[in-house]
Formats: structure tokens, sequence, C-alpha cells
């Protein structure tokens, strides 16, 4: 009997053997006959509705709230009230009156709520809100910042009235003159004489206030229009000292010129930098002391690296000098350290406004340095070709 179960359980090994052989044995099926189920495809990607946009595509801070909680903002919306804006309830992260109202008006009801606000972000900056509802509790809070808009309004606004301030004093002046002329005066020679003096006088402080506007009005139509041509600096100084040579006699002055024997050739308007120059030159005849040297400086300013390096011209008299709290004023249009003696001098208030004008449009830099007692120094870059 032992036996017999010896031989079954042999014959069974053999068997199992022969089957694992075989399978050894057996060739692998071919990868290219192999039938393999397909991948699903990946489902297509959300297409919103054609009358829909995303709110990250708007270049203008948007959120979009349900009830009083920011469900989204885009970039700009995060940058100006910051990250943790989103999730948040609005009135704990915003905290502005006239928005919280707005977005309450709509949620109550009101289709649309349109108004201007500021002190939102950093800076005074002014903002155009508008708020529309979906019905559905949810609001659209759109911030278009208008502060470049209202300063450039404002400037225009501040600029007519000045101009306008400036126009009127000398044609009251030659209107007074005038009816003088035609009644008490009319048959008094030397009063005649006198009072036509005075007249070309404020005859030519309105012609030459009338040309700086116009210059102004023509070097800000060019002034995103960076000039091409090449200029080369040499002698350019002593071109404007020949032309202000009267002046400079009249007032015992003497133009000092420094610059090296070789410049390097800059980009440049020929004609705006002469008129830098000349009204740099002038403002130093004008504010100077009497009899004191007027110095212009020109050298090449490496800047610390080859794409920085400029020419650099600098003119400096011997004054007054301008105190601190005026300095960063001074280009602005029609803006006067002392009136009087400005409208004395001739000055028309636009000399810096355009000097700072043309530099802007030639890409350069311009430095105004001043001490009381001493002196002001003007200095202003061209870059080189």
């Amino acid at each position: 009997m032992i036996e017999l179960a010896e031989m079954l359980l042999l014959a069974l090994a053999m068997f199992l053997v022969g089957v694992v052989l075989g399978r050894m044995s057996r060739p692998d099926a071919d990868p290219a006959t192999t039938r393999r189920t397909p991948d699903p495809p990946p489902p297509p990607p959300a297409v919103p509705p054609p009358d829909r946009i995303h709110i990250d595509s708007l270049n203008d801070a948007v959120l979009v709230t349900r009830g009083s909680w920011v469900a989204a903002a885009n970039a700009p919306a995060r940058a100006l009230l910051g990250e943790r804006v989103v999730g948040s309830d609005i009135r704990l992260t915003v905290r502005h009156p006239a928005l919280l109202d707005a977005v309450d008006a709509v949620n109550a009801g009101t289709i649309a709520d349109e108004r201007e606000i500021s002190g939102i972000g950093s800076g005074n900056r002014s903002f155009r809100l508008r708020v529309v509802g979906d019905g559905e509790d949810r609001c659209l809070v759109l911030l278009d910042d208008v502060t470049q808009a209202k300063v450039t309004e404002r400037m225009r606004v501040d600029f007519v009235a000045n101009a306008s301030h400036e126009l009127r004093t000398p044609l009251a002046t030659l209107t007074g003159f005038i009816e003088t002329l035609q009644g008490p005066a009319a048959e008094d020679q030397p009063a005649r004489q006198r009072f036509l003096a005075i007249m070309a006088t404020e005859a030519d402080r309105m012609r030459r206030l009338l040309d700086d506007l116009m210059s102004l009005s023509r070097i800000e139509l060019d002034k995103f229009i960076r000039p091409t041509q090449q200029l080369d600096l040499k002698g350019i100084a002593a071109e404007v000292g020949r032309t202000l040579a009267i002046r400079l006699e009249a007032d015992q002055r003497a133009l000092i010129i420094a610059e090296p024997e070789e410049l390097p050739r800059v980009i440049a308007d020929r004609d705006q930098v002469l008129q830098v120059l000349h009204n740099l030159v002038a403002n130093a005849i004008k504010y100077g002391r009497t009899g004191t040297p007027i110095r212009v400086t020109v050298s090449v300013d490496t800047g610390g690296t080859g794409t920085d390096a400029a020419v650099r011209i600098q003119v400096s008299d011997d004054g007054d000098g301008i105190a601190p709290e005026h300095l960063p004023r001074l280009t602005e249009r029609f803006y006067r350290v002392d009136s009087q003696r400005s409208r004395t001098l001739g000055g028309t208030g636009l000399g810096l406004a355009i000097v700072k004008h043309i530099v802007e449009r030639h890409r350069g830099r311009l430095e105004i340095d001043s001490r009381l007692g001493e002196g002001t120094r003007v200095g202003f870059t061209l870059p080189l070709a």
C-alpha cells in the first residue's frame, strides 16, 4: 500500500515538472499582436460660455463675493488688498465704508452701484468702483485705478489757471497804460515815452511766455520719441556762451568752460541740447551774483557699467542758493522760489520745466543741487552713442 502511494506521488511530481518545463519553453507572445485595452481619452477641457471672461484676464483689481465673503480675487486685487483677502470676510479685510456700502446695496437688490473712492492700498490712490450682482447672492467688484488720470487732469487745470494768470498780468498793465495814453497823458511827451517803454517790456514778457509755452508743447509732443542722431558735444557750451555774450558782459560775468580734449559722441537732438544749456546758463546769469563766474563742466560718466555710460554737463553759479524744501518742485511749470524777483528778471517759470522734459526725452538724468549762500549746480546726462 505504501509503495502504491509513493508511486502516485512520484507520478504527480513528474507531471508538475513537465508542465513547468513546457511553459518555460513556450515562446514569448509578440507584443505587437498582444491586445491592450486602450486608455480612456482625457476629458475635454472645460470651455467657458462664450459670454463670460475669467477675472485673471483683467488688468484691473477684481473681487467676486458671495454674501460678505470673498470667493475669488485676481492678481491685481491680491496685490492691492493682500493675499489673505480670498476666503475672508470683506468687512474685515477691506474695511472701506464706501466699498462695503456698495456691496451691501447690491446684495440688498440694487442692480449695480458705481462711485469714485480713495484710500485703498498704499499711497493716495483713486479708484472708480463698480459693483454688479448676479441675483444669486454673488457680486463682481471692479476697482479701476484712475489715479494717473486724476493727476493729469489736475495738472491740466493748474496749467491753464497758471498760464491765464501769467498772461493776465501783462495784459492788465498794457490796458491800463493804453487808457492813460488815450486820456490824461495824451499830450504829456515824457509820460508817453516812459509808458511806452513799460508797455514794450510787458509785451516782450508776453512774447517770451508764449514762446516758452509753444516750446514746451512741442517738446511734450515728442517726449516718447527718443532722438536717433549722433551728436558731437565739443564746443557746444562755447556756442551758448557766444549767444549770451552781451548779457554776460552786462552783468560782468565770465563763462568758464571745462571739457576734455576728446568727447565720445552722444545720441541727442542738437537744437534741444542748445536750448537746455541756454536755459541753465541764463538762469545762472539771473540768479547768480554780479561779477562772479559761471562754470560749465563737461565730463564722461561711466556709471559703473558700459550700458549706463553718458556725457555729463553741469552748470554752476555763485549765488544765494535755494532752500532744500524748494528743490523737488523747481521743475514744475510756473513754480518760482521768489515770484516777484523772477518776473522782474524776465523769468516765465517754464525754463526748468522745459529742461526736465528735454532730458527725459533723451533718457538722461537731471540733478539739481543747491546750498544757501553758496550757489546752485544743475547737471544732466546724455547717453553715449
